[in-house]
């Protein structure tokens, strides 16, 4: 059964309070590899049959209209895994 992953992420003007904070603790852990972190959303769609350009124009509006605030966030990425 194929999936289709959406990634979302924080628009990047925006601050991430939740990736400050994950940031914050990997300094306090020793961890000083990375400069910041960035938390988003991950939403895998199942489809029951072949994913055509179709399915994928409606998980591009679906991801648009209902998975994301357009607002605040950016949808990042659809791909299609097996």
């Amino acid at each position: 059964m194929p999936t289709i992953v959406v990634d979302v992420m924080p628009k990047a003007e925006l601050l991430d309070p939740q990736g400050k904070a994950v940031t914050g603790a990997l300094s306090r852990l020793g961890v000083e590899d990375f400069s910041a972190v960035r938390i988003g959303k991950r939403f895998e769609l199942s489809v029951e049959g072949e994913v055509t350009d179709a399915v994928l124009a409606k998980a591009r509006e679906v991801a648009d209209d209902i998975l994301s605030n357009s607002v605040i966030e950016d949808v990042v990425n659809i791909e299609v895994v097996a």
